[in-house]
């Protein structure tokens, strides 16, 4: 028996394939599926702060909180505020397992990445997911983090590495967390697998969303004190909401 039937011309073009809209389902010839109209009203992410991208008021700024305190990392980079309908988005994506709306903001993110390259931001030697304890990866059946890094390694050509970290403790939900809160849960949450390949690489964080930015500077500040060159940070949001970093 034979799965595919007998034609001499091909089957499926995909070039040619009509794809319809995820947010608005109307027919859009773009190479995702994202019409022109719904990607122009994202709530992108305008003038913010060169280090955390906390949104501000005016480009080329850094904010309070990074300048009193610096995090670890060198940069934070995403497209979008967190704000509707990105984070409906996200959230389909992270607790309903509606991987299309992930792959979708993913390959938009890998786009807004490249741009930057181009413009001389510095490619990372390795994309490295934010870690999940083993028990809310139990639960959740993956990890976003995880699946993001992976696409943006396949569209970047970036190798993702997921041998640095780990998250031994099974820690309280962070999005259940005050900025204070945050940073007393993530104390030892952290840890570098044995024989992690860290010292002198250059290394990208890669999450769904910086609130606070204690995960990402807590992770960073790992990697820093195990020899990293550099740690940068890609989200596909960024909150609204000031927070302490350190």
């Amino acid at each position: 028996m034979h799965c595919q039937p007998r034609h001499g011309k091909q089957v499926y073009i995909w070039l040619k394939n009509k794809q319809t809209c995820l947010l608005c389902d109307e027919p859009t010839d773009a190479c995702h599926p994202l019409c022109i109209p719904c990607e122009t009203e994202l709530p992108w992410l305008g003038d913010h702060c060169q280090v955390c991208a906390l949104p501000l008021p005016m480009a080329d700024l850094t904010c309070g909180q990074c300048l009193r305190a610096p995090p670890a990392f060198e940069q934070v980079i995403a497209p979008w505020v967190y704000g509707f309908p990105v984070d409906t988005l996200i959230t389909r994506f992270k607790h309903s397992a509606k991987w299309p709306f992930g792959r979708l903001l993913g390959e938009i993110l890998a786009q807004s990445l490249q741009h930057r390259f181009n413009e001389g931001l510095q490619r990372p030697d390795a994309l490295v997911p934010v870690p999940l304890a083993r028990k809310r990866l139990r639960e959740r059946g993956f990890n976003q983090a995880a699946m993001l890094a992976r696409w943006l390694s396949d569209n970047l050509h970036i190798p993702m590495d997921e041998t640095l970290l780990i998250r031994p403790q099974n820690t309280t939900a962070q999005q259940d967390l005050d900025a204070r809160a945050r940073k007393q849960n993530l104390r030892n949450a952290f840890a570098l697998m044995a024989g992690a390949a860290v010292n002198g690489r250059h290394l990208a964080l890669v999450d769904d969303v910086l609130t606070t930015g204690a995960t990402a500077h807590s992770l960073a500040r790992l990697l820093r004190k195990a020899g990293a060159a550099r740690v940068d940070v890609y989200c596909l949001a960024r909150t609204a909401k000031p927070g302490e970093l350190a």
